[in-house]
């Protein structure tokens, strides 16, 4: 089971927060650092000191990190048009020297649109299977040669499809719920499925439906990666989970109901129950960053009986 560290810094985080994070990562033995891709912040939380880009955040990290992978769940597609991205992404894989990975989806809160002046545009699922398209084929396209598309909503003629990432391949991850698309989409371009903040029942039902659109493909349908999105709230004891669970204003049954929440062994098991029916990677979604204790604990306490 590989143990990833997702972080939402539009909740509130500087650039040198997201980097102490980063490191410690790092330094626990996490397999990578994940970010959201969001510039305004949701609920109570009022976001001081303002949002972070996700990519240039990640080209940072890309020089002051050494081991861990790093990305996006997800990078919003009504923020960047698709070759752009693909040029922002392979320059940081380079930065990196072959570490990022690229989650990728179609953009949702309005409302963040609204505040810094991005259209949000009511067609966003045609146009993510158009990015996808572009993205992958610039990275794919021989060097020498050159890349056009003519779609619906974005048109290419004669690109050079330069630069190219460090890796041959820059992992693309693709999630959500959504029954029939989604998975079709996934099949289609993604080495990764992740699915965020969900049962372990619906993850079965939503992961049976990928494997499916996979072979339907001409994939094998453990081709992919399947992996869960899910807050983390891990304490030694009840009064350390209730702690953590203040600090990031919810409810410890709620949390133990829908995330990893409780003592190490309660976590350990709920992942079990995760990896008996095919997910293979956790995103531990982190809500204080500033506490390095959690992870640290996660580290020691989770990580040690599932590695």
């Amino acid at each position: 089971m590989d143990l990833r560290i997702f972080t939402e810094p539009q909740q509130g985080a500087s650039y040198d927060t997201l980097l102490t994070v980063a490191k410690a990562t790092e330094d626990l033995g996490f397999d990578a650092f994940f970010r959201s891709d969001h510039y305004l912040a949701m609920g109570s939380a009022d976001g001081l000191p303002g949002p972070t880009d996700a990519w240039i955040t990640l080209a940072g990290l890309a020089r002051e990190t050494r081991r861990v992978r790093l990305g996006t769940l997800m990078t919003a597609g009504t923020f960047r048009l698709p070759g752009v991205l693909a040029i922002q992404v392979a320059q940081v894989d380079q930065m990196s020297g072959g570490r990022v990975e690229l989650g990728l989806g179609a953009g949702w809160f309005e409302e963040e649109h609204k505040a810094y002046g991005i259209p949000f545009p009511k067609e966003k699922f045609g146009r993510l299977e158009e990015q996808l398209a572009i993205v992958t084929g610039l990275w794919a396209t021989e060097a020498g040669k050159t890349f056009d598309f003519d779609g619906t909503y974005y048109q290419l003629s004669d690109s050079p499809a330069l630069p190219k990432p460090a890796q041959g391949k820059v992992p693309v991850l693709i999630g959500g719920h959504g029954a029939k698309r989604t998975p079709r989409l996934a099949a289609q371009y993604a080495d990764e499925f992740n699915i965020p903040f969900a049962s372990v029942e619906d993850s079965e039902r939503q992961f049976g439906r990928v494997r499916a659109a996979a072979e339907e493909f001409g994939r094998k349908k453990d081709d992919l990666v399947y992996s869960n999105a899910l807050v983390a709230c891990v304490g030694k004891d009840d009064a350390e989970v209730a702690r953590r669970a203040a600090v990031i204003g919810r409810d410890v049954a709620e949390l133990k109901a829908n995330g990893l929440a409780g003592s190490p062994a309660e976590v350990v098991d709920k992942i079990g129950r995760y990896a008996e029916m095919g997910s293979s990677r956790i995103y531990f979604q982190i809500l204080d960053l500033d506490d390095l204790d959690h992870l640290e604990l996660i580290s020691s306490e989770v990580g040690s009986q599932l590695g």
